[in-house]
Order: structure tokens, then sequence, then C-alpha cells
């Protein structure tokens, strides 16, 4: 028989990775919806998706000494398994608490469910931790430096397909006719996505001789991002996009809800005709950055964020914010080309699973604070104006922050991407 080759196998691995954010797809619907079928606080809504991103804080690390430790396919495989148990687990409460008592505006209606899948959420967030740490280091070693941005495209255009296509769309629907469905049907799709992991062969242990402490280890992806002036830049630009982001994302919801008068299919629906923009970013992601430089395509993409940003709550209709949505998600996209594809060729393969997880620690570990923030913000502004402009105000802020964030990096990044191509 055959051995098909590692590049032969992507395939495998790109489907299997579009399966993974079917289901979180379906999840970025369900989690944060079924919370404000338990409350209407905007603070108590925000805690479940922290506790999907909490993790990020305080497992990259972590998550990092292990991927440079062990077969990264097998680490992918046992964190597949883990979130199939939790969505299995998440759909058998909400089963057996039906029916649920209508949400109060204070506090939950149901304290019991909302602690469990409280804690199904954040289990299935440790698990996406050391899942996707593993498997941005296995995308190296399967193509060529060269061919990482095409690469890197096509991946996340499928990945986008499952998540903000049909995942969204998908759970919106099913949870607007079973609550507990969806839950059950991404147990289903991580079994489904562990079979496919299965059926790509190879080692994928990086080639080690340091193996010793881990706070050794973990000093050596320290010290090499320490002396990577561009990548401190990048980690430390991401992390206050993404709080940024999760600022919007979590607002959205009850901006939808409460603005817009839409309900879960509506919602859903957005989400999924936005992603078509970002879909169309993964395909011509990699044509971009080769016209544009990856400097300059990294501070349009930083500006447009902005401008997207303000768009929202501008937006008058459905139709109207789901345009801004795709031609966000598509500088989001051409974004990430730049910044992933960037770290993947100049990180040593040996140190990759450590440096990538001390940068996700950055990058990542601010949407929590960003997921507070939108709710803490609401909160206070409800205090001196009405309930629907106050729900319009994690926008404005996230906007103005973006701005800034832009007119602080344009000089660095054009620096920074040149000198690399310099020394390239």
């Amino acid at each position: 028989m055959k051995t098909l080759s590692r590049a032969d196998q992507l395939p495998r691995f790109i489907v299997a990775s579009g399966m993974t954010n079917l289901a979180d797809g379906i999840a970025v619907v369900v989690w944060a919806w079924i919370a404000s079928l338990l409350s209407r606080d905007p603070l108590l809504i925000a805690l479940m998706p922290v506790a999907l991103r909490l993790p990020w804080f305080l497992f990259a690390l972590p998550a990092g000494v292990v991927t440079d430790r062990v077969d990264r396919r097998r680490l992918i495989l046992a964190m597949d398994v883990v979130r199939a148990l939790a969505f299995g687990a998440a759909g058998l409460v909400i089963w057996l608490s039906q029916p649920l008592a209508a949400p109060v505006e204070d506090g939950t209606s149901m304290p019991v469910l909302f602690g469990a899948l409280l804690g199904c959420a954040l289990v299935v967030g440790i698990a996406e931790v050391f899942r996707d740490n593993a498997a941005q280091t296995m995308l190296p070693a399967m193509v060529p430096a060269a061919q990482l941005e095409r690469a890197n495209g096509r991946l996340w255009s499928v990945e986008l397909v499952g998540n903000s296509l049909l995942g969204p769309a998908l759970g919106a629907f099913l949870i607007a006719s079973v609550i507990w469905l969806p839950f059950v049907l991404n147990a289903v799709v991580f079994v489904v996505a562990t079979l496919l992991m299965l059926s790509v062969r190879g080692q994928f242990m990086p080639d080690r001789t340091d193996a010793g402490h881990w706070r050794d280890e973990l000093k050596q992806g320290v010290d090499y991002l320490r002396g990577a002036p561009l990548l401190r830049l990048l980690a430390g630009l991401t992390g206050v996009w993404n709080l940024l982001h999760q600022m919007v994302v979590i607002a959205l919801i009850l901006h939808v809800q409460e603005n817009l008068g839409l309900g879960a299919t509506g919602y859903g629906l957005i989400l999924a005709a936005g992603a078509i923009g970002g879909i169309l970013g993964g395909f011509v992601a990699d044509r971009i950055v080769q016209k544009m430089g990856p400097g300059a395509a990294a501070q349009w993409m930083t500006l447009a964020s902005g401008v997207a940003f303000i768009a929202i709550p501008l937006a008058p209709n459905g139709i109207a914010l789901a345009c801004v949505l795709a031609a966000f998600e598509f500088t989001g996209l051409v974004w990430n080309t730049v910044s992933v594809s960037y770290r993947q060729r100049t990180i040593p393969n040996v140190l990759l699973g450590r440096v990538n997880s001390i940068y996700r620690l950055l990058a990542w570990g601010m949407m929590p604070v960003g997921l507070i923030l939108s709710g803490v913000i609401v909160s206070l502004a409800e205090n001196i104006m009405s309930r629907e402009l106050a729900l319009g105000m994690p926008f404005v802020v996230a906007a103005i922050g973006a701005v800034a964030l832009t007119l602080f990096a344009w000089g660095p990044l054009g620096r920074g991407f040149g000198a690399a191509t310099v020394d390239v």
C-alpha cells in the first residue's frame, strides 16, 4: 500500500478542522443564546463566553510545553474526544432540566443548570486551547514555508464555512426548535472529526534533544519571543484587537435581539452572511499580501476593523448588518494570514508550540476582559441613557480603540515587516 506524504494528507487535516469548526460555529450561537434564555443580565450572559475564553489565559503556557513534548496529532485526537464528552454532558443536563423557567432581569432563573453549563463550557475551552495550539504547529510540517499563506487561507476558508456560515445558522435553527439538540449534535460532530484525524497517518512529534524541566523549556520560548520584536508587536496588537472584538461579539447578541428585533434564526443568518466575506478573504488573502506586502496589508486591515465596529450600530436592519460583518470578516482573514504565516515561517519547529502558546496567551488572554468590559459598559451606560443607546456603546468604544490601535501600530508594522523582508 502506498504511504501518503504529509502534504498528501493536508486535505484530510483540513476536513477534520472544518468539522471541529462546524461544531464551534454551532456553539457560537448556542452557548450565549441559552444563557440569554436563563438571564437578561448582560454580565451573566457574558460569563458563558468568558468560560470558553478564560482557559486561553490559564492554560496557554502549559499547552505550549505539552505541544512540544508529545505527538501533536495524538494531542488533537484526545482533545476532540474531551469536547465530544463535554457537549454530550451539556445536552443531557439541558434535556433533564426542561421546561426552562422564564429568564429574569437579575440573576438567573435556573442557577444549577446555569452553573452546570458554565462547567461544560470551561471544559470545552480548556480542550480547545490544547487542540488549537497543536493544530497550528502541525501545518508547517505539511507544506513548504513559501506556501503557508495559501495553505492558511484555504484552511481558514474551510473553517469559516463551518464556524461562521453553516454552524451559526444550523445552531440558531436547532436551538430555536429543540434547545438541547445542538449540544448533542456537536458531540457527534467531534466524534466524526476524531475519526477523520485517525486517518491522518504519520508521527508529528517535534525533534527534540533538550527535554528538561517545564520551567526551563518555557523559558526558552519566552527568550525567543523576547528577542523577536515583530512577533512581540503582533502579539500585543492581536491581544488588544481581540479584547475589542469580544466586546463587539457579546454586545451583538442583545443588539440584534432588542434593537433590531430579530430572533435566534435571524442572528445566526447574520453571522453566516458575514462569514461569506471571510471565506472570500481566505481565498484571496495570499494574493493581497503578495500585492500589498505584509506590512501594508496589516496596517490597512487594522484600520478597516475600526470602521466596521462603528458601522455595526448604525446598520438599520439585518441585511445592512450582514454586509458590515462580511467586510469585517474579510479584513480579519487577511490580517490573520499575515500574522500566523509569519509566525509559522519564522519560529523553529522545535520551539513552535511554546512560542505559539506564549504569543496566544498575550493575544487570546485579553478576550475574557473584553467580554466582561462589554457588559460593564452597557450597565454603566444605562444610568445616563436609554437601553437602546446603551447597547450600542460597546461598538463605539471598540471603534475608538481600533482607530487608536491603528495609529499606534502603523509605523512599527511598516518598519517591522520591511526589515523582515530584507532579512529574507
